[in-house]
């Protein structure tokens, strides 16, 4: 598969991540009737991703996150050459998604950027009002371990299939445990995204959500990479 259609997958499949997962906190939660609340935003999150997986993972690999992207590289799992054009498509896909998202909401005359539109943020922009350096770990460690269950699930000593499972079921349990600390990063696509459209805040901090996500996904594949034994290039 040429890189351009691999870039391509990606920026699809980003875009539907930053849609059907920040949508569902911007758009669903609005209603508290409908009863999705923390926890459903946390499933939308896992669903993006197991629903991609399935649609892109035999294009593309199914990243959607440029730490996945630098994580994987750093396991040995992919070229160099694919790192930057990967992130770059990442990017434009979690903006893509997140204008699609900005055009949709736009639509309700209660709809204000106000609330933060889905942004992650620190200190009184952390929804538990967490201080920098709870979040920056808190981000660190919850990307590490996604790394660390994609470099695991698709193992190749793994079971065949269940990947997409073990991963979308991954980036669920991340959220319901980290949405209360940052709103849930731990993918720097996301992150910019909404930013470009949030209050001017969430770009002042977005530089936390690109630091701690790609330095946790590094840690965690050279982590994997030792406790494997096995080398998976």
């Amino acid at each position: 598969m040429s890189l351009a259609r691999r870039c391509v997958a990606e920026l699809i499949g980003t875009s539907w991540l930053v849609l059907g997962g920040c949508g569902a906190a911007v758009l669903a939660t609005k209603f508290p009737e409908v009863g999705i609340g923390l926890v459903g935003v946390a499933l939308a999150f896992g669903l993006t991703v197991l629903t991609m997986a399935y649609a892109i993972g035999h294009i593309s690999g199914c990243h959607l996150n440029p730490a996945v992207t630098l994580g994987l590289w750093a396991g040995k799992r992919i070229p160099g050459r694919d790192v930057l054009p990967y992130i770059v498509a990442q990017v434009i896909g979690g903006a893509a998604g997140a204008g699609v998202l900005y055009l949709i909401a736009s639509g309700s005359m209660d709809f204000s950027v106000a609330g933060g539109f889905a942004a992650n943020g620190y200190g009184e922009h952390s929804p538990g009002g967490y201080d920098l350096v709870a979040c920056l770990v808190c981000e660190m460690v919850m990307t590490g371990a996604f790394l660390f269950i994609i470099m695991g699930a698709t193992d190749k000593r793994a079971p065949a299939g269940f990947a997409p499972l073990a991963i979308g079921l991954g980036l669920t349990l991340i959220h319901l445990i980290s949405i209360p600390v940052t709103n849930t990063s731990v993918n720097p696509a996301r992150s910019t995204g909404p930013a470009l459209f949030a209050p001017p805040w969430a770009m002042e901090q977005l530089w936390l959500f690109w630091v701690a996500p790609l330095v946790g996904a590094v840690l965690a594949a050279l982590l994997y990479r030792l406790v494997a034994a096995e080398r998976q290039d």
